[in-house]
C-alpha cells in the first residue's frame, strides 16, 4: 500500500440506516468498504451518550457470529468524529423487502435457521439488546446473507426471562409478517410463528433451544412425509408388476 494512499475516502451517509442516537455511514479505509456509526451531532458532547457508543463496542467487539455484524474499531474519522466500524454489510433490510414485495423462499428460509442461530448466540452471551424488527436484520447485497445489525448494548451476568420471552415473541411477529408478505405456503412455519407470538403466554416456547427444536422437526417433518410417499409409491409399484394386470415379458 503506497504511503499517500488516504486513509478515508469516499465517505457517504446512508439515512435509511439511521438509529435513534446515531447516523451510519458507508466508506473506504485504505481501499476497503467499512460501515460507520457514530453518534448524531447533537449528542456529541453529550457525556452519557458518549459513555453509551463506548459500552457498545466494549460489550460488541468480541462478539463473533456469522449472522451478526462484526465490529473491528472504534476510532476518530475525520469530519464525524469517534466512530464504531464495522464490516460492510451494504443490503436491504427486511423491512424494506417487505414493503416492496420482494422476499422469496430463500430469505424465509434464512429466517427459519439463520435468525435463531444469531439470537441464541446472543442469549448465550448475555447480551441484553434493542428488540429485534425487520429493520435490523439486512440481507447482504451479494450474497443475501443474514446479518443483524444494531444488537447490543450491555452484557449481563444472565438475562432475565422476559428478555429471553421478548424474543421469542418479536421472531414469531417478524415470521409472520414475512410470510404474510410474500404469500409463502409454509403451514408448519407459520404454526411455530403463531405459537411464538400466542396471547396465551403459556404457550409460547419457553426458549430458544425449544423454538428451534420445533423448526427443526418441521424439517425433519417434512424428509419423514417425503420418504413415507416414496415408499408408498414403490409399493404400490411393484404390486402392480406383481398382479395379473401388469404386462406381459416380451417373448
Amino acid at each position: 500500500m503506497s504511503d499517500d494512499t488516504p486513509k478515508w475516502t469516499e465517505i457517504e451517509h446512508l439515512p435509511a440506516w439511521d438509529e435513534e442516537y446515531y447516523h451510519v455511514y458507508t466508506a473506504k479505509k485504505f481501499g476497503k468498504w467499512v460501515m460507520l456509526k457514530t453518534l448524531k451531532p447533537e449528542l456529541a458532547d453529550n457525556a452519557d451518550a458518549r459513555a453509551m457508543i463506548e459500552k457498545e463496542f466494549d460489550v460488541r467487539y468480541n462478539l463473533a457470529h456469522p449472522n451478526i455484524v462484526m465490529i473491528n474499531d472504534y476510532e476518530e474519522v475525520p469530519g464525524l468524529g469517534r466512530c464504531i466500524i464495522t464490516d460492510d454489510v451494504y443490503g436491504d433490510s427486511l423491512r424494506k423487502l417487505i414493503d416492496e414485495h420482494k422476499l422469496t423462499a430463500d430469505h424465509i428460509e434464512k429466517l427459519r435457521t439463520s435468525l435463531p442461530s444469531a439470537l441464541k448466540y446472543i442469549q448465550n452471551n448475555h447480551i441484553v439488546h434493542h428488540p429485534i424488527r425487520p429493520e435490523r436484520i439486512i440481507f447482504t447485497e451479494n450474497i443475501g446473507n443474514l446479518k443483524l445489525i444494531d444488537v447490543g448494548f450491555e452484557q449481563t451476568p444472565a438475562l432475565t426471562p422476559h428478555d429471553t420471552a421478548e424474543d421469542i415473541y418479536n421472531y414469531g411477529t417478524i415470521v409472520l409478517e414475512a410470510l404474510d408478505s410474500c404469500g409463502h405456503h409454509d403451514s408448519v412455519l407459520r404454526h411455530v410463528a403463531e405459537r411464538c407470538t400466542s396471547s396465551d403466554s403459556r404457550r409460547r416456547y419457553k426458549d430458544i433451544d425449544s423454538l428451534q427444536l420445533a423448526l427443526d422437526n418441521r424439517k425433519s417433518n417434512r424428509l419423514y412425509i417425503t420418504i413415507i410417499i416414496f415408499l408408498t409409491i414403490m409399493v404400490a409399484i411393484l404390486a402392480w408388476l406383481s398382479s395379473p394386470y401388469a404386462p406381459n415379458p416380451p417373448m
